[in-house]
This record gives C-alpha cells, structure tokens and sequence, in this order.
C-alpha cells in the first residue's frame, strides 16, 4: 500500500510543478491566465513526464499488485483444493447403486 500512496503523493507533485510552470510562462507573456487550458496543458505535461519520470514507482507499484494477486490467487486454489477434497465421498462409505 506504501507504494500506491508514495506513486499518487508523486503524480500530484509532478502535477503541481507543471501547473505552476504553466502558469508562470502564460503570465510571463499575457497579463491574463485562462485557468481551464492551464489545467489541462499540465494534466498533458505531468502525464506526458510521469511516464519517462515515475517510471521506478510505477514498476514498484505494479511488482506489489502482482505479488498480492498471486497470493490471493494461490489462497483461492488452496480453498477450492480443500473443498473437493471436503465433497468426495470417502471411499469407506458404501454406496447405493
């Protein structure tokens, strides 16, 4: 779960920075700054750089999904494994026919 967290505190980071840098380049050439089409050059920009940037955290990320999918996934063959072996009928038990 720490990765999730540290991946998310990164991309809204990484979102901030790039609004911040949007903002003061549009400001730096026009007096106004339309805050709709800041938001959405920085949601392409930070988009664009958390791939080549927050590629490790990512990875990370994923190992630790892929780790607990298998666990789950092992856990759920065991519990099927013990209730087939809870539904066949003992072989002492005599059978009608």
């Amino acid at each position: 779960m720490k990765e999730f967290w540290i991946y998310t505190a990164l991309r809204l980071l990484l979102f901030a920075a790039s609004f911040g840098i949007v903002i003061g380049i549009w400001f730096f050439f026009t007096d106004s700054v339309p805050i709709f089409w800041s938001i959405v050059i920085a949601l392409v920009l930070s988009g664009i750089g958390s791939y080549f940037v927050l590629n490790p955290q990512r990875e990370a990320l994923a190992r630790r999904v892929e780790t607990r999918a298998e666990r789950m996934s092992a856990k759920l063959e065991e519990i099927k494994a013990k209730e087939d072996v809870d539904d066949d009928p003992s072989p002492s038990s005599p059978s009608s026919t």
